[in-house]
């Protein structure tokens, strides 16, 4: 859960629960915040594949969108650091995604971006960790990582940033969608119900500074298991490391089907790593208990002893 903005600050936030995914957010943020295509511009912060398919959602509306920085010349095993983006301090905005699912890299500090707004893909890491929401312009995030089920979108949007831009299509528009309490048509119900039930399950754990607290614990363990041995291999930087997608590789990358097999009779399942890293990756959102990790860990322990 992000962290509650001030009473005050309530008045100027509107909370929007979409459909379409945060991919459907890849192209309504800039038609909702580029008013002016001849003379703004927008700046991208590339960490991922996700950052990839954002930055090309809006270069499909808008050929003025630049990139601010990019780690793809190291395959996105790093975050690029505040001293490396080259900012444009008129932009319309800056996007980032805060966690990068797919190559195990997480935003270590919050950019800094002056009167820009900024603008976070969260989907993968909110309500893992405390966030100040008066900081963003824009939070947008998938609900089926940490929120709930698929088929709802969460926007934290400040109202500021509402009713930029005149006739876009009504269920496009993020001013009429909040006029109408995200009731501008039928919203997903089921899905925002689950959603409210997760939200009381971590209140009841101790909030979303105790979700922090665990996922701390899991991910150190995690790496600590990995860095411990030259047998497993982490290919992101340290600094950079996501406390929710953690990729590993082998030593020995030929035993790595053995090793997803092996897993599998564990009662160890995807963990399976993507094609643009390899190896394998463990998703450690705050549904997944510390004894998982645990399991985890003594299976790769036992893997080793047998193949090392």
């Amino acid at each position: 859960m992000p962290t509650l903005p001030t009473k005050s600050s309530w008045t100027r936030i509107a909370v929007l629960f979409l459909q379409g995914g945060a991919s459907l957010q890849f192209s309504m943020i800039p038609m909702n915040l580029i008013t002016d295509p001849a003379s703004q511009t927008a700046d991208y912060i590339m960490t991922g594949s996700w950052a990839e398919k954002a930055y090309a959602e809006a270069k499909k509306l808008f050929a003025d969108v630049r990139m601010a920085a990019s780690s793809k010349g190291v395959n996105y095993s790093r975050i690029p650091a505040q001293e490396e983006l080259t900012l444009n301090p008129g932009a319309t905005y800056v996007h980032m995604t805060s966690n990068n699912t797919i190559f195990g890299t997480e935003y270590p500090y919050r950019p800094e971006t002056g009167s820009v707004p900024l603008v976070c893909d969260a989907s993968s890491n909110i309500l893992s960790r405390p966030v100040d929401v008066s900081k963003y312009g824009i939070i947008y995030a998938g609900a089926q990582k940490n929120l709930g089920p698929s088929g709802v979108t969460v926007v934290i949007i400040r109202k500021d940033l509402l009713g930029r831009k005149a006739n876009l299509p009504s269920m496009l528009d993020f001013q009429a969608l909040a006029k109408e309490g995200s009731m501008l048509n039928t919203p997903p119900t089921y899905a925002i119900y689950i959603l409210g039930l997760v939200l009381e399950w971590v209140k009841e754990q101790g909030g979303v500074t105790e979700m922090e607290r665990r996922n701390v614990s899991k991910a150190n363990k995690l790496y600590a298991a990995i860095d411990e041995s030259s047998f497993y291999l982490c290919p992101t930087e340290p600094r950079s490391r996501s406390r929710m997608n953690v990729p590993f590789t082998l030593a020995k990358p030929e035993l790595t089907d053995a090793f997803l097999a092996g897993a599998k009779s564990a009662g160890l399942v995807t963990l399976k790593g993507h094609r643009s890293v390899g190896g394998m990756r463990a998703s450690i959102y705050n549904a997944m208990p510390e004894e998982g990790v645990e399991a985890l860990i003594a299976f790769m322990k036992t893997f080793e002893r047998s193949n090392g």
